[in-house]
This record gives structure tokens, sequence and C-alpha cells, in this order.
């Protein structure tokens, strides 16, 4: 796990600048806040998946992150899944789209969007 310094905290989750320039854009466009949820569901090809929206405010039991002023907010069960992990926002010549470095994921599938532990 990495940290920010020997005095501060473990850094659970992290949110690029480019994920969240991404963010703001969309969040503006749709006049709401700049707060990324992510979650995990069950399913996917690999037996979890990963799950974006937008959301209006961080939950009380929320991990948040902060970069560029947009947050990332994960719940308390979704982040046992996610701890370390990282969003960023990609765009190749397939298409664009936000990208989990989890390093907890023991694999995952071709689309990205789906992982197992």
């Amino acid at each position: 796990m990495a940290t920010l310094a020997p005095d501060t905290a473990p850094v659970d989750i992290a949110l690029t600048p480019a994920a969240a320039a991404r963010v703001a854009a969309i969040a503006s466009r749709q006049n709401k806040p700049a707060v990324l949820r992510l979650s995990v569901d069950g399913g996917g090809c690999s037996g979890f998946q990963y799950k974006f929206g937008l959301a209006d405010a961080p939950d009380a039991n929320d991990t948040v992150a902060e970069t560029d002023g947009v947050q990332l907010v994960v719940d308390d069960v979704s982040l046992d899944l996610v701890r370390g992990c990282s969003v960023d926002y990609v765009e190749s010549l397939g298409g664009a789209a936000f990208r989990v470095e989890n390093p907890q994921a023991a694999s995952g599938c071709g689309c990205g969007t789906s992982f197992a532990i």
C-alpha cells in the first residue's frame, strides 16, 4: 500500500489528473457536483465488475480521494476490493474510458471493467 509520507495515512484510493478533468467536464455538462462514485458489484466475466456514476456528495462512511477539486468516493464494502487502486481516464484508438488500476486484482478481462481476486 502506498503512502504519501511517513506522517500521513495510507492511500486507499487515488484519482489521476486526467480522470479528474474528465469527471469535472461530465459533471459540468450535467450540472452536478464533481463527485465520482466507484463501486464493485458481483458479476462481469471475471467475478466482480466496476461501476461508475456521479454522486451528489460523499456518504458518511465513504472513503474520499480528491484531485484538482474532484472527489472519488468509494463505499466501505467496495473499498475492501479496490484498496490501493488508482482511477485513470484513458483515450486510445479503441475508445475512451475510465480505467481502474487495482493491485488486488489477480486477473481481469479484456474490457477492463471486471476482475477477479
